[in-house]
């Protein structure tokens, strides 16, 4: 791809003004919306082939979600693109203050390969709603989803609004050589910091969904029952290559026997006493990551699974036991099938653990004790989570997703995704019937009207 003819053509697209009709930003929706369902059965083949993942589980954490963003900026477009009045103080009488949104242009989105459909055309749906152009690019491992996203973009889009390409770190580093006006990105910490200083070039604007060891606290009063079921389904689904997965489990002593017990239980109830032959069973994505989860498993610890099969990348859900913080599974983001398990005495002892892996991306917490669900939030700073469940709060428009600190900066889904590709202008329209003259210099008395300018201000 000439990235920067393609650069100048949507420039030039959208110094015409088309992406700002709000007809237009309608319209581009509902081709995107009407093709995914097109292309239904050849989304799941892609993402199958990438990652073995079945169709109830491809429908429900990528192409849903998609449709459901779709379909709430639909609905609220209108709203969300009106120019809104605020009040004006009475110190600038007469007058009248807006803010004025406006789409803020180019949008390059440089997207990941575990969720390869969803997190690369949920945040499109944003740009286009907000009224943006954008240059995508997906991630070269999910190599089958990404030619599909580029046979799906081009069928209905024209290069200088949405354009694809496809490519490794060579076409990476390529696009992020270019000027936008605004990158976002999702993907690991120590891309997202190539990403950051290529972008404070050109003083870009940038978005970073990272991730982290994002843990999961159960304490004595949780439903043991509920807990092991929602857990080992959060943990273990998409192979644990999610970035908000549960990636440790701090359990209370008391309850810990019983929680793994549960937690196998779970496991096999999902995907059969053998789960490594599931075809269902999502795979890991690649042998370079394959390798690294094996060598994260120490056998000494493991109370299940512990075991993979390399030929077809697949490592059965895998449980252990009486894990420390120097554990090699504790010294980085798991992001495959592991679940170590750390039991604690009481709750202080959890937020020491937290504090080694601080600002994590998501949180959870099973209690029924709302004395301690008070104390975990408010102590504990992370991007986002649930109370007695997992990974499900990114599944709603009305709460923003996104990370904090060392997890990313910024969020989006539903109004929070329209807020993140918008600029908000601030206006106020002054009248000229009337002109205030008291905050005019007085050659003669410069403290002159100082007494009204207090109470005004």
């Amino acid at each position: 791809m000439d990235y920067q003819s393609v650069i100048a053509k949507q420039a030039e697209f959208f110094a015409s003004g088309a992406t700002k009709s709000l007809a237009f930003r309608r319209s581009s929706l509902i081709k995107l919306r009407d093709q995914i369902i097109l292309m239904e059965d050849k989304i799941k083949s892609a993402i199958y082939a990438d990652l073995s993942k079945g169709s109830k589980d491809c429908y429900m954490t990528e192409m849903g979600l998609v449709l459901g963003e779709i379909r709430y900026m639909l609905k609220h477009l209108n709203k969300l693109a009106r120019i809104k009045r605020v009040p004006t103080p009475l110190a600038q009488f007469p007058a009248k203050s807006y803010i004025y949104p406006q789409p803020y242009g180019q949008v390059l989105i440089m997207s990941p390969w575990n969720y390869p459909f969803m997190l690369t055309i949920e945040p499109l749906v944003s740009v286009i709603a907000s009224g943006n152009t954008a240059v995508i690019k997906p991630s070269n491992y999910s190599a089958n989803t990404s030619a599909l996203i580029k046979e799906l973009i081009e069928s209905i889009f024209p290069p200088e609004f949405v354009a694809v390409t496809t490519g490794g770190r060579e076409v990476n580093s390529a696009l992020l050589e270019q000027k936008w006006d605004y990158i976002f990105f999702t993907g690991s910490k120590s891309v997202g910091k190539l990403v950051m200083e290529k972008a404070s070039v050109n003083l870009t604007p940038v978005t970073l969904e990272l991730g982290g060891k994002s843990p999961c606290i159960v304490d004595k009063t949780a439903n043991i029952e509920l807990t092991a079921r929602r857990i080992s389904w959060g943990k273990f689904i998409n192979a644990g290559q999610t970035c908000v997965a549960p990636d440790y489990i701090l359990v209370d002593k008391t309850i810990k026997d019983k929680f793994i017990e549960r937690c196998k239980y779970y496991i096999e109830l999902f995907y059969g006493q053998k789960p490594i032959d599931n075809p269902n069973l999502c795979k890991i994505i690649n042998d370079k990551h394959y390798e690294r989860l094996i060598g994260l498993i120490n056998p000494q610890k493991v109370v299940y699974g512990g075991y993979g099969e390399p030929t077809k990348r697949k490592i059965c859900p895998t449980i252990m036991d009486n894990v420390s913080i120097q554990d090699a599974v504790m010294q980085e983001e798991i992001f495959g099938p592991i679940m170590p398990i750390i039991p604690f005495d009481n709750i202080e002892e959890i937020y020491k653990i937290i504090e080694q892996n601080t600002h994590p991306l998501a949180l959870y917490l099973f209690s029924c004790d709302k004395n301690t669900q008070k104390q975990v939030l408010s102590r504990v700073a992370f991007g986002g989570g649930c109370i007695n469940d997992t990974i499900v709060h990114l599944s709603t428009d009305h709460l923003a997703f996104g990370g904090v600190g060392q997890s990313g900066m910024g969020s989006y889904h539903g109004k929070a995704g329209f807020d993140l590709f918008t600029h908000y202008k601030s206006i106020l329209n002054k009248k000229n019937y009337l002109d205030i003259t008291i905050r005019y210099p007085n050659k003669d008395s410069m403290t002159k009207g100082e007494k009204i300018i207090k109470k005004l201000l």
